[in-house]
């Protein structure tokens, strides 16, 4: 798909102009078939045999995930986690599994640093050090166990057969290990898998993961402890240790998955359910939007609109820093951050004309973290809905592959505050709301998120770490003014985060003429070389009753697909 010069204002028209139909739509309506978005067509072409043989949106969820495990290690796997938010069709139930990571009960900030009392980067970045307990296998068993309708043997079975058959190698896998690579050829498990043949992955080749699709069939037949015990467990845990890491296996077996209520709230005529803490997400739109409900966006020309939508997203990140974190360490005003009385009183302090400069705002710097993260969006025939974002954190997360098990291990103990007042490598800055402690969950930007209109329902996520947030952001307000799921997952983008204070731009997303006018009400623009995210959206149009599925073209292995009911 090619992209416009100037895509912006190719589709500022649609953007902010196309009507919303509306029409009366049947209570028991059910969707026509299924869709799935995904960051890797074999992931989506896997929870479309998991659907066909009679499957819901939570065994085709699992066989994504596990499918993007296995053909995705830059971005997610077995030895990460992530969120699923779930809707239940048969209840009307929304819910946020949350199998994020959780620190070992070793962890204290005083590990993380150096001689001097510095950060150590590299023990908070690489190697075992770095990884915290993964949520990701447990989140896959607590769907197949409360919401599947198959055995995880079933809904694994496309995994298995990938991680042991091989996939093709495609060229982001090849440059990620080139910037990863010191770090990765330091591990035994590591050098495994990725230099089996003796050199480096090159495009084309066929990855092989034998280990890893062993892996697999233990959690398939064992479920939670085919993976937190048993030989899998001991595995990861001899090799951490022999690396010189801290972790027990007590640590993987004490891992606990959380359901967790989701931030809700209305914008305009849409009904928004998202990730709450701990991710950052949903108490972050909520602020936004309902800031942006002051304005009739349509009417502002484009320097503008992104002057008003620059300072909300200020704000909103402003308030990400100071308050949020785990919410079962950690106490936060979630219920005012969210309110509509809130929003308004930060509206009143944006200036039409003016930027506000961010150090007029109390408080401290906001992390920027990694973008190495996935999400894939599912509606099934019976009107269930799954919108995940899963992780290691940084390319190939730790390096660090557990010898003999084929599982990447993440690298998110780094978006913890390690050192108060230290950024890590993304910027992030300390905070007590985001310290470490064992069993604690780092906070996240990961923002899972569904919109419900009256004749619409859709379902849409993407990584890109900090900036995850404003990608969310930009594609709903592309769905609220009527854009298809391919137009929204390819909109321009822009970001601003509170700190560093400037507007992030893609290549060619802001014209010179509007660059230059927000420089003349005293905004800072910084014009990226290269682009971000990787938006998977899924939408169920009512009135007509159809399906439709739009995938990054910024991702040339991404595929959305919709299979209709036969």
């Amino acid at each position: 798909m090619k992209r416009a010069r100037n895509p912006w204002i190719a589709l500022a028209l649609c953007l902010w102009l196309l009507p919303l139909a509306a029409k009366e739509t049947p209570a028991a309506q059910k969707p026509p078939g299924a869709a799935i978005a995904s960051g890797h067509r074999l992931a989506t072409a896997a929870g479309h045999e998991i659907l066909a043989k009679g499957g819901n949106a939570f065994d085709a969820a699992i066989a994504v995930s596990a499918t993007l495990s296995v053909v995705e290690p830059v971005s997610s796997g077995l030895g990460g986690g992530g969120f699923f938010l779930l809707h239940d069709a048969r209840t009307g139930r929304d819910v946020m599994v949350d199998a994020r990571e959780t620190a070992p009960a070793s962890a204290t900030p005083a590990k993380y640093l150096a001689a001097n009392g510095d950060l150590d980067e590299d023990k908070a970045q690489n190697g075992p050090m770095s990884a915290g307990i993964p949520g990701l296998p447990a989140g896959l068993v607590h769907l197949a166990q409360k919401y599947g309708r198959l055995p995880l043997s079933v809904s694994l079975a496309p995994a298995i057969r990938l991680a042991r058959n091989g996939f093709e190698v495609y060229p982001r896998l090849v440059d990620a290990y080139g910037e990863r690579r010191e770090v990765m050829e330091r591990f035994d498990g590591t050098r495994a898998v990725y230099l089996a043949d003796g050199d480096a992955p090159e495009a084309g080749e066929i990855l092989l993961q034998p280990d890893l699709a062993r892996t697999l069939e233990r959690l398939a037949a064992r479920g939670f402890d085919g993976f937190y015990g048993g030989e899998t467990a001991q595995r990861i845990v001899a090799d951490v240790n022999k690396y010189g890491g801290d972790w027990t296996t007590s640590d993987l077996a004490g891992y606990r998955v959380k359901e967790r209520m989701p931030i809700r709230f209305k914008y305009r005529d849409w009904d928004v359910v998202t990730a709450p803490p701990p991710s950052s997400g949903g108490v972050a739109l909520a602020e936004i939007l309902q800031m942006l409900e002051g304005w009739d966006l349509a009417k502002l020309d484009e320097p503008h609109r992104i002057h008003i939508l620059t300072e909300a997203m200020r704000r909103a990140y402003r308030d990400r820093t100071i308050y949020l974190g785990d919410p079962d360490f950690v106490k936060m005003p979630i219920a005012q951050l969210t309110s509509d009385d809130y929003a308004a009183g930060l509206r009143a302090a944006i200036l039409p004309e003016r930027a506000t400069p961010s150090a007029m705002l109390p408080g401290q710097p906001t992390p920027l973290e990694g973008d190495h993260t996935t999400h894939f969006s599912i509606i099934d025939r019976d009107g269930n809905y799954v919108a995940a974002t899963q992780t290691v954190n940084l390319l190939y997360g730790s390096g660090m592959v557990a010898q003999g098990t084929g599982v990447l291990l993440n690298d998110e103990m780094d978006d913890f505050a390690l050192k108060p007042g230290t950024p890590n490598a993304f910027g992030v800055m300390g905070f007590d709301a985001n310290s470490v402690k064992p069993g604690k969950r780092m906070l996240s930007s990961m923002t899972p998120t569904f919109m419900t209109g009256k004749d619409r329902v859709a379902v849409l996520g993407t990584p890109g770490g900090s900036r995850i947030i404003t990608m969310v952001l930009l594609g709903m307000l592309g769905i609220e003014q009527g854009l298809d799921p391919q137009q929204a997952a390819a909109l321009p983008r822009f970001h601003h985060q509170y700190l560093p204070d400037t507007i992030y731009a893609e290549p060619n997303a802001l014209s010179p003429a509007t660059v230059a006018a927000l420089k003349s009400m005293g905004h800072d623009v910084t014009q990226a070389t290269r682009t971000w995210g990787n938006m998977q959206i899924v939408d169920w149009d009512r009135r007509t009753n159809t399906l439709r599925g739009g995938t990054d073209p910024r991702n040339p292995v991404g595929a959305a697909e919709v299979v209709r009911s036969h």
